[in-house]
């Protein structure tokens, strides 16, 4: 009989989800019977990657965002009993879901929650420290203090410098036993392809920014000569495609429609979230970051990138398309990097 797992990614934006696939796809060949949970988009995206997979529903964090960017700490703190609430909820989710299971083990992707004292339970993040302004120290600390409960925390970057994550996904805090390097996880392969479009538009993360993001490039790259492809990162129930001048415009795109639009593609426009990152790192692109405002992850690996100079950056507010002129000025994401030992890491369960 195949050991059961059950891999729960967070649903704030779909980067957990996506980073996921490869996860899933290696338990599968592993002969374990991977049991997907979480709720919104995440969930919905798995579904249509892995329909013949089990599903269950977690509960919703509900997190609310805000048009101003400096308002976005002060906000999620305001949300933090919410927060509180629905780590409870999926704690109780959790043991119900690995009595009803008989599950072997848990992967929870930044949930707190899921994980349980009888079976091995995997807490993954790229985030050892988490960035806050001044409040960081505070909010790594927390944070720590969450992750070591879990019995290992595997980390989707290279243990060495250079790394994909710099500060973010490095600490001397957490006992190193605890800690695996898994590489850069992306569900993309890098391919050979004729240049289809000059300019990728790849949009994710949550609302209000996506939509405000959406309305700023298409104000701007109406000024620009050449194809340009939209990917909304809207998960809806049926997929939609519309052209109008020189843009193609969809809603959303699977896994496998994604990698050849992206291999398709000269320059990609896009959010500098971390499952952004190792996708296009993956596939050896060239990028333009817009991090989403407020965000001090993203505005921190944008500049990262950028000092290291493979990739240009800017605000939301202050993007035009001569921005792009410096493109040629970067070398692009370019790291190489291998599957991780599988056996050994899947001897924990």
């Amino acid at each position: 009989m195949k050991k059961k797992i059950l891999i729960a990614p967070l649903n704030w934006g779909i980067g957990h989800a996506t980073r996921c696939i490869p996860i899933i796809n290696w338990l599968i060949d592993y002969n374990f019977e991977p049991i997907i949970a979480s709720d919104g988009d995440a969930l919905h995206l798995l579904k249509k990657e892995f329909p013949e997979l089990k599903h269950e529903t977690l509960p919703s964090y509900d997190i609310e965002y805000t048009k101003k960017g400096a308002n976005l700490k002060w906000k999620l703190l305001a949300q933090t009993p919410k927060v509180i609430k629905a780590k409870k909820a999926e704690k109780k989710a959790t043991a119900t879901l690995v009595e009803k299971h008989k599950l072997s083990g848990i992967i929870s992707d930044n949930r707190f929650g899921v994980r349980h004292n009888s079976i091995p339970s995997v807490f993954i993040t790229h985030q050892l420290n988490v960035l806050s302004g001044n409040t960081s120290q505070l909010s790594s600390k927390l944070h720590q203090s969450l992750m070591t409960k879990f019995n290992a925390i595997w980390v989707p970057d290279f243990k060495n410098e250079p790394s994909l994550s710099g500060k973010l996904g490095h600490t001397n805090e957490i006992d190193s036993f605890k800690i695996t390097y898994l590489g850069p996880l992306s569900r993309l392969s890098k391919a050979e392809c004729e240049i289809k479009y000059d300019i990728m538009v790849l949009i994710s993360g949550p609302e209000p920014q996506r939509s405000l993001l959406i309305e700023k490039l298409f104000k701007e790259l109406k000024h620009y000569n050449g194809n340009i492809i939209f990917i909304k990162g809207i998960i809806e129930p049926e997929q939609t495609c519309e052209t109008f001048g020189q843009f193609t415009v969809y809603n959303f795109m699977t896994s496998k429609a994604l990698e050849k639009t992206i291999n398709s593609s000269n320059l990609i426009i896009c959010r500098s979230g971390y499952t952004t990152v190792m996708d296009l790192t993956k596939l050896g692109k060239k990028a333009f970051f817009i991090p989403t405002p407020g965000q001090f992850e993203q505005e921190y690996l944008a500049n990262y990138f950028e000092t290291l100079k493979l990739a240009p950056t800017c605000s939301q507010e202050e993007f035009t398309v001569d921005k792009l002129k410096s493109i040629d000025n970067y070398s692009g994401l370019n790291m190489v990097y291998n599957n991780p030992n599988l056996d050994c890491l899947f001897s924990l369960f």
